[in-house]
């Protein structure tokens, strides 16, 4: 039994160990809000604090799951929109066969569809605009 080695654990951290202590008191109402992001953000207090005070201020601490899910709902009416406009080309061209198709409706469906590739290009920029304030 002398010979088993003795279970130690983890490795020591050469670098980048934290031995610094700050003491920091907190208002009821401003320990509350602490709690609620931590919960929210399911980032730790001490975590969630570190991040405030070393990261850069144009970092945006974001809820993640309610980003995704107004991301997710915006990406999922974009598809819906992708899907009738398929549906209109593809009627258009049924009534372009049948020579049945008014001018008009070609140049309002070429604007709106315009219109929809604009509104498309501007979603992609938000999207990089709030990629980039989370600091990816």
């Amino acid at each position: 039994m002398a010979d088993l080695k003795k279970l130690i654990g983890r490795p020591k951290l050469a670098e980048g160990k934290r031995t610094k202590f700050i003491n920091v008191r907190f208002t009821e109402v401003e320990y509350r809000e602490i709690a609620d992001l931590e919960k929210e953000l399911g980032i730790s207090k001490t975590d969630l604090i570190r991040m405030r005070m070393l990261s850069d201020a144009k970092k945006v601490v974001i809820n993640s799951r309610e980003l995704i899910r107004y991301i997710d709902s915006a990406g999922a009416e974009m598809g819906r929109i992708g899907n009738n406009i398929n549906q209109l080309a593809k009627h258009a061209n049924t009534l372009r066969l049948k020579s049945a198709l008014n001018p008009e409706v070609i140049t309002q469906f070429n604007f709106l569809f315009d219109e929809y590739i604009h509104v498309q290009q501007q979603f992609e920029v938000s999207l990089r605009k709030i990629i980039r304030a989370m600091g990816i």
